[in-house]
């Protein structure tokens, strides 16, 4: 019975070990290029369905099928194309590091719009605040009334 037990251990360990295959190049693969395109799409979809879920819910808005729609392929061939690249772990590492540096650019990019956008808001807040100090002055300080100086007699 030990035995029996032992190898059929040892079978399945050697089962669980079978190496993976390559998986074969599909009839209609996406070409590296549009395939970087998607992903793309599909990493800043995943950010934006992080953020606001709920209002895609609401909307009844599927964003990955708009992005496969998008670019006129199937969830099957996304699948198998991706399963193609991904075995290829340069390959695949190219297409994702092409994708970080776009993001990073476009991050970037926003990053200045809005420091240009809170710069403006700040010399407009610095001017509205400056315009009600110098009105508050005129304001808190009344004309004195001039009394005139009495005349010394001699």
């Amino acid at each position: 019975m030990k035995g029996f037990i032992t190898v059929l251990l040892l079978g399945m360990l050697v089962l669980a070990c079978e190496p993976k295959l390559k998986p074969e190049k599909p009839d209609n693969l996406i070409s590296k290029d549009k395939m970087t395109e998607v992903l793309y799409d599909m990493f800043v979809v995943n950010a934006a369905k992080g953020v606001n879920r709920r209002k895609l819910e609401l909307e009844g808005i599927n964003p990955e099928r708009y992005i496969l729609e998008k670019y006129n392929i199937d969830s099957l061939q996304f699948a198998q194309s991706n399963d193609y690249y991904a075995y290829d772990i340069e390959t695949y590492g190219s297409i994702i590091e092409t994708i970080k540096k776009r993001l990073t650019k476009e991050k970037e990019h926003f990053e200045a719009i809005d420091k240009k956008e809170q710069d403006a808001k700040k010399r407009k807040r610095d001017s509205l605040k400056k315009l009600k100090d110098e009105t508050s002055l005129e304001v808190k300080e009344p004309l004195k009334k001039r009394v005139p100086n009495p005349v010394k007699s001699n």
